[in-house]
């Protein structure tokens, strides 16, 4: 029979211990809990820091779980299952709106396109599933740093670049973008990744209410945001899409 690879055992029970009881525990409290030697324990507690699995108290020195469990405890909503949800609803917003519809989420700094519904109409399209984009600049990137600490840790902390005039890349700046996202339950991308191209997408939620990706439509700028202001019944129609995705993975005020 193999054996069990202690350091793993350690580490697992530690991340068990923070999981109930207090939110913050202190070295000695985790060492003697779990009867290791203080050395052992900081050392399995400094490699989970590392990983971003477990986040030390910069005043008290106390740990916490970190927010990579949370984006493990994300995934665990499989992909599939999501996409399945948003077939029907993302097939309709792409016939009421009359743009290209993406569903995407959060994969290693930027949003993976999940599902794409052509534009219906005759033109020559390319299906992007299985594409990446920018965190900072896309409305479905902006919507699931808005609303995902996750997400929201990797675009402040990772390179913003600037792909056009219009591309916010500034801390301070972007914060206030995410503000608004939130107030407004809505993220817009208005030729701030492509030149000519304007986007809006709107957050799902499952039923524990964590955001798990984010449904969008993207178009001509000239047809999506006319007069210099995204279309109503588009933010609408977005939302609602929205909304019914997340109703379908029981969430609930959405």
């Amino acid at each position: 029979m193999a054996r069990n690879i202690q350091s793993l055992e350690r580490a697992a029970a530690m991340l068990r211990l923070l999981a109930g009881g207090e939110r913050r525990l202190g070295l000695s409290d985790i060492a003697s809990s779990l009867g290791l030697a203080k050395g052992t324990a900081h050392g399995i507690l400094r490699t989970l820091q590392q990983e971003g699995f477990v986040e030390q108290d910069a005043a008290s020195g106390r740990y916490q779980l970190g927010a990579e469990l949370l984006r493990l405890g994300n995934s665990y909503l499989d992909v599939h299952e999501l996409r399945a949800r948003a077939l029907v609803w993302t097939d309709d917003l792409a016939r009421s709106s009359g743009e290209s519809v993406y569903l995407g989420v959060l994969h290693q700094q930027g949003v993976l396109i999940v599902h794409h519904v052509f534009r219906p109409d005759d033109s020559r399209q390319v299906l992007e599933v299985g594409a990446m984009q920018p965190l900072h600049s896309t409305a479905l990137g902006k919507v699931l740093a808005a609303y995902d600490p996750v997400a929201h840790s990797e675009a402040l902390e990772g390179e913003r670049q600037s792909f056009t005039a219009h591309t916010v890349t500034e801390p301070e700046s972007f914060e206030d973008v995410l503000d608004l996202t939130r107030a407004r339950g809505y993220a817009a991308d208005t030729e701030e990744t492509w030149e000519g191209i304007a986007s809006v997408a709107a957050p799902i939620h499952d039923r524990r209410r964590m955001p798990v990706g984010a449904v969008g439509i993207t178009g001509a700028v000239e047809r999506v945001s006319p007069s210099g202001e995204l279309r109503p019944e588009l933010i609408a129609a977005v939302r609602d899409c929205a909304r019914a995705v997340s109703r379908d993975l029981g969430a609930s005020r959405f």
